[in-house]
């Protein structure tokens, strides 16, 4: 109760409805489970259930901790260090977000895979296996380390050099000030994106079907899609949830009793950029070894298929009308939920209690869950409430908010997290009202979380498709649509245009995240 009081009533009203909204997949599988419960049971007690759970907890944790591995150096290199060309290479290292999980795999196996075009050029009879569990690791790490660095970086971003440069005052070498001074104010940061990256490969449906891992969501859309099996795909993504509030606990645990905020008085100046020496050039070569893997390889391949495609097929005014529809539907989505996730953050940051692992739980919960399952929980939801909005612009967007949303959170919390409340206190003891603190104070310094999570999100919202296949008013094409149906109906390479263009139309929004720091 104590440190609810850190927290206005307008916080717990606003946290609790956005809580209430994304708890709509969850409760779909209540009722569907409920419905026929012996059903369910008999699919959860399977033998096979068990050797899918034990294999996609072990990718999840396995493309976590390598994404963590791979981002926060990254992160580090392009935001505290004199390394050449770095506002280049940040760019370079965000920009595979913007890749769908099924484009990279598909390029990952067109690459690297048999007769594919590595083997052409080596003239082997043979390569290593792609599929399975090591190719399904790779290609996720390659694709979703971003979502480590993008608050990774934020966070550095915000971090006060005082005590940095009172550890080099004291003789401390570079790599214990990072161990013993920068990494614990970066946890929140670092738990939080691997977090969501665990929930990613936990929820990922493209890559893994594509590289022939079976994982719980593959087995849930073959259950909805051989014979629309609503309560045995209900019942393992019930297991996914509950997997959900294992990874979770983990993460709060992270940060339970610690203090991430600063304490000395005065405004955050940046730090110096720490000179590399004899590192500079490994480090170039290590920024440009994971650029090429994650983003320049599977471009060249795209502009390659693109130039073999024929010529004239492309109708480019449904690929314009589609990245347009995109444009509009990502940035409505990355609008609403930088919004919505602000008392979410607020209260996760200012009061941790049972109340907000429990919000948190609940607006995690469409982000752990396979895009179809959300989307037929707003149907089934939308339907019998508001009629009226099936098939619009607005039930399509609150679906999308609620798969993407703790995106936004986890920056923003991470950002709310380094900012002292002792300033926010002393507003409130001014006389200011809690919506003053937050417009004068609360959003202006942890800017950086919040454009952080507005960015993931957007990347996240336009390459997103079971949620605008099922949902998305008629007639209202999206570029992720586009590429799937080319892709479907011929060969992939008819999809190369589209997918160049998505990811056209997501690079500037990236470029101006990343291009616009000092």
């Amino acid at each position: 109760m104590l440190a609810l009081r850190r927290v206005s009533a307008g916080t717990l009203v606003a946290a609790g409805l956005v809580a209430v909204v994304c708890a709509i997949p969850v409760a779909y599988l209540f009722v569907v489970i409920l419905d026929e419960p012996s059903v369910a049971w008999e699919v959860i007690w399977r033998p096979n259930t068990l050797a899918l759970l034990l294999r996609s907890l072990a990718l999840a944790v396995a493309v976590g901790a390598t994404a963590t591995l791979v981002a926060v150096p990254l992160a580090w290199l392009t935001s505290r260090s004199d390394l050449p060309w770095r506002r280049g290479w940040t760019v370079l290292s965000v920009l595979p977000l913007v890749i769908p999980s099924y484009i990279g795999a598909y390029l990952f196996v067109s690459a690297l895979g048999p007769r594919g075009e590595l083997q052409g050029l080596l003239g082997v009879e043979s390569l290593p296996s792609v599929y399975g569990f090591g190719g399904a690791w790779i290609v996720l790490t390659l694709f979703t380390f971003p979502l480590v660095l993008l608050p990774v970086r934020a966070a550095l971003r915000r971090l006060d050099p005082n005590l940095e440069e009172a550890a080099a005052g004291m003789g401390r070498s570079q790599a214990t000030i990072a161990r013993t001074v920068i990494i614990p104010q970066l946890v929140p940061a670092i738990g939080a994106g691997a977090l969501l990256v665990s929930l990613y490969a936990l929820a990922d449906f493209g890559a893994v079907s594509i590289l022939r891992f079976d994982s719980f969501t593959r087995v849930i859309y073959q259950s909805y899609r051989a014979s629309f099996d609503r309560t045995g795909a209900a019942a393992l993504a019930g297991v996914l949830v509950v997997v959900m509030l294992v990874l979770l606990v983990a993460e709060s645990r992270l940060r339970r009793r610690r203090s991430y905020h600063r304490v000395g008085p005065g405004s955050i100046r940046a730090a110096r950029p720490v000179p590399l020496g004899r590192w500079r050039w490994p480090a170039v070569a290590y920024c440009a070894t994971v650029a090429f893997f994650s983003f320049l390889l599977p471009v060249g391949m795209l502009v390659y298929w693109s130039a073999q495609s024929v010529a004239g097929t492309t109708d480019w005014q449904q690929v314009l009308t589609a990245a347009a529809n995109s444009f509009l539907l990502a940035a409505l989505t990355a609008l609403v939920a930088a919004v919505a996730a602000l008392p979410v953050a607020w209260l996760g940051a200012r009061a941790p209690g049972r109340l907000s692992r429990v919000v948190d739980t609940l607006t995690t919960s469409g982000y752990a869950l396979p895009g179809i399952v959300v989307a037929l929980a707003v149907v089934f939801v939308g339907i019998r409430l508001v009629p009226f909005l099936y098939q619009t612009l607005p039930m399509t967007v609150i679906a999308m908010v609620i798969v993407c949303l703790p995106l936004a959170i986890t920056a923003t919390r991470a950002a709310v997290l380094q900012l002292p409340p002792r300033l926010e206190e002393a507003a409130r003891g001014s006389g200011r009202s809690p919506a003053q603190v937050l417009a004068t104070i609360g959003i202006p310094l942890t800017r950086a979380g919040i454009l952080a999570g507005a960015a993931l999100v957007f990347v996240a919202a336009i390459k997103e498709l079971p949620v605008v296949v099922l949902l998305s008013p008629i007639g209202f094409s999206t570029l992720p649509l586009v590429i799937w149906q080319e892709s479907t109906r011929a060969f992939f390479e008819s999809g190369a245009i589209p997918a160049l263009v998505l990811l056209l139309v997501t690079a500037p929004g990236v470029w101006l995240l990343v291009g616009r720091e000092k």
